[in-house]
């Protein structure tokens, strides 16, 4: 099969990854923070470790790493206790994913916030000074970027919007599913309060295992409640990070995945992996462009983008084409990709888009399936 499905998870892992998951897990799979026995030693340890793994990846020894099931509840986490902190400006890019825009709703539709939307033109360009204005006629309390949209691979200028958020105090939330660990960003910036990761995305891990960075000095009331294995007694969750926002037992074994993963990233490099996935984007684009039935979506020359490309195909519906490029061996991702607000926004809302995503461990090989499934659509339209 060839595997252009990446911007959901990426897949395969690399090999250290299969590997420590399955010795870990039978050699050290005791629960951290519940006992002093060497079994949950060893899973504290692990987890320590990995949370220090990220703050180096990430250049954010500052900032406390919160692990979560998945991205969705850390961004809910950070939303939800925002919002109940006194947020009510909200402004957020034309790109995020519900996710983050479903939340926004219902609390929209409560009457306790004003979304708007973050101004970037029709070159697809983040426009700083209308942003400045946007800000000026309405002062931000709380703003939100996806580092990279997931349907067109767009990367937004997260540090220079921030740092016009914060000469209005604002907090901010910068979305890194598809650029943890490979588009390199200094989280450490007090322009950033909150950085939300997918640990089976572009960090290589399995899924499962996701998570926030924060400041210490940030006051996010939680939002979830629950045994934590420490300060049992005491009815209110602890003050203490990440105990307090770290509730229930943490998924060790997905701990294990993404310690391997960040240790096989630091071995080749964000710059260097970052480079393959344009490469890999470039030669995905040689292939679409070869068909003249086939649009490209979004590609805009001198923006930047990860190895994601949406298109449309003539004649055929995105689901239609899905269950095309299935039967070739092909898998991709059809629809709206959980963003309407963007698919809206391109102009591609309601039916979407078909969208194809690379990894690092993409090959010539999937790019001659797609080539395959492509001329068969071509000879049987």
């Amino acid at each position: 099969m060839a595997y252009f499905d990446n911007a959901a998870t990426t897949y395969p892992k690399p090999d250290e990854v299969y590997a420590f998951m399955d010795s870990f897990y039978r050699m050290y799979g005791g629960s951290a923070g519940r006992g002093e026995y060497a079994l949950a030693n060893s899973a504290r340890g692990l987890i320590d470790e990995t949370r220090r793994l990220l703050q180096e990846l990430l250049h954010c020894s500052a900032k406390q790493v919160i692990f979560t099931p998945t991205a969705t509840i850390a961004l809910n986490m950070i939303i939800q206790g925002v919002i109940r902190g006194g947020a009510k400006s909200v402004y957020i890019s034309p790109f995020e994913h519900n996710a983050v825009t479903r939340v926004l709703y219902h609390f929209e539709q409560l009457g306790q916030i004003t979304v708007t939307e973050l101004a970037v033109s029709e070159t697809l360009e983040y426009d700083l000074a209308r942003i400045r204005y946007q800000f000026d006629a309405v002062h931000p309390d709380f703003v939100i970027v996806s580092h990279a949209s997931n349907v067109i691979g767009l990367i937004a200028p997260v540090e220079d919007i921030f740092a016009l958020a914060k000469k209005y105090d604002a907090v901010t939330l910068v979305d890194m599913a598809q650029t943890a660990g490979l588009v390199d960003l200094n989280v450490g910036f007090d322009t950033i309060d909150f950085a939300v990761f997918a640990g089976h995305k572009t960090l290589l891990g399995p899924t499962g295992l996701s998570g926030f960075l924060i400041a210490p000095s940030i006051l996010l009331p939680p939002v979830l409640f629950g045994g934590t294995g420490y300060d049992s007694a005491n009815q209110d969750m602890p003050d203490s990070l990440p105990e307090k926002y770290e509730m229930g037992t943490i998924n060790t074994i997905g701990v294990a995945g993404l310690n391997a993963a960040l240790k096989w990233i630091d071995r080749q490099t964000v710059e260097k992996l970052c480079q393959l996935e344009q490469l890999h984007r470039i030669r995905l684009l040689e292939i679409l462009r070869d068909y003249d039935f086939v649009t490209t979506v979004g590609v805009v020359e001198g923006r930047k983008y990860v190895g994601i490309v949406s298109c449309l195909i003539d004649g055929i519906s995105s689901d239609s084409a899905g269950s095309i490029f299935s039967s070739k061996g092909v898998a991709v991702r059809t629809g709206l990709q959980c963003a309407p607000r963007t698919h809206k926004r391109l102009g591609t809302f309601p039916a979407g888009t078909v969208r194809f995503s690379v990894g690092p461990f993409t090959d010539e090989k999937d790019y001659a399936e797609l080539a395959a499934a492509l001329d068969y659509i071509a000879e049987n339209m």
